[in-house]
Parts: structure tokens; C-alpha cells; sequence
């Protein structure tokens, strides 16, 4: 079940975060907090009552200090900015990350967000989310060096197009 995540799912958060932790940035209680209300959703995927994975999303004008984030802001007006997107081990394959995506896309069509961003881990090379982001169409738009110069990013773009209505018949018969 994906849901909606509360405050007693932090602990499971925080846990997943800290596992995936050589690939994210660290997350603490407090931290997760404040994201957490500035966040334009912070969903979860619950599997016999534990949280196997979650997904944390900002949209533009939030007040994060990220330079990853304050990169997309500077380039656009509209967008949805995943910061982290997390799945536990024993889940990976199991399609919970691109239905995590499917919602958030189908969510950005239907309020008219132009784009969904992220960054992508370049040096070192994270190969795994770099497949799973080209399926949704990312592509990078930029590249900068985080971490006091430990590790590059590249920064992706998927466009998000609006649904097009279906061709008017024509009234020709074949």
C-alpha cells in the first residue's frame, strides 16, 4: 500500500535512509522533520505493516538549503524536486519505486507541473538509479560537484507532457 507517511513512520525512514546512506545524503529525526513540512508529499510503501520504501518530494519556493535543489530553482519556475527516493533491500525488484513515480508523474500532469527533477550520483557513478530515471525519461541538465568536492552529480529533468486528447475522427472511411 503507498500512503501517505506520518510521523510514526520516521523511525522506518530514517532507517531505510541510513542503509541507502552511501548513496543519499545523511538524514537525522530533526532533519526529516523539517523537510517533512516543507515537503509537497512524503509518501511511503507499506508492506504487512512495515515501511519498505519511501519517496520525499519538494516543489519550487521551499525554503531548502540544498544545492542540488537551490540548482533547479534557479532554472525554473515550476517543478517537483525528489530529493531522495529509497527502497529497502528485498523490495527493489518488486516495482515499488516506479509506482511511486507513476503517481507523482500522473499527480504533476494533473496540476500542471512542467517537470520533475533529481539528481543523479555521477562520480562515483550510481549505474542502478541512472537506469531506473532514464525510464522515466530524466535526462541531465547540468552537473556539479557536492560534499566538499567528494562526489559529482548530474542533474536530471524528466518534462512532464500533458495528456493529449484523442485524434477527432476524421469522418473518412478506409
Amino acid at each position: 500500500m503507498i500512503r501517505d507517511a506520518t510521523a510514526s513512520d520516521y523511525p522506518a525512514i530514517l532507517a531505510l535512509n541510513l542503509a541507502s546512506e552511501h548513496l543519499l545524503a545523511p538524514l537525522g529525526l530533526e532533519h526529516l522533520t523539517r523537510l517533512h513540512a516543507m515537503a509537497e508529499r512524503l509518501r511511503v510503501v507499506e508492506l504487512d505493516d512495515t515501511v519498505v520504501a519511501f519517496l520525499l518530494v519538494l516543489r519550487e519556493g521551499a525554503t531548502y538549503d540544498s544545492p542540488n535543489y537551490r540548482y533547479f530553482a534557479a532554472k525554473r519556475d515550476r517543478f517537483l524536486y525528489v530529493d531522495r527516493i529509497v527502497i529497502g533491500d528485498g523490495h527493489r525488484s518488486g516495482g515499488w519505486g516506479s509506482a511511486l513515480y507513476q503517481e507523482l508523474f500522473q499527480d504533476a500532469r494533473a496540476g500542471g507541473v512542467p517537470s520533475v527533477t533529481c539528481e543523479i550520483d555521477a562520480e562515483p557513478p550510481n549505474e542502478a538509479s541512472r537506469r531506473f530515471h532514464a525510464r522515466f525519461g530524466f535526462q541531465e541538465i547540468g552537473r556539479q560537484w557536492v560534499s566538499e568536492g567528494r562526489k559529482q552529480v548530474s542533474l536530471q529533468e524528466a518534462r512532464v507532457l500533458p495528456r493529449t486528447a484523442p485524434a477527432e475522427p476524421s469522418g473518412e472511411t478506409a
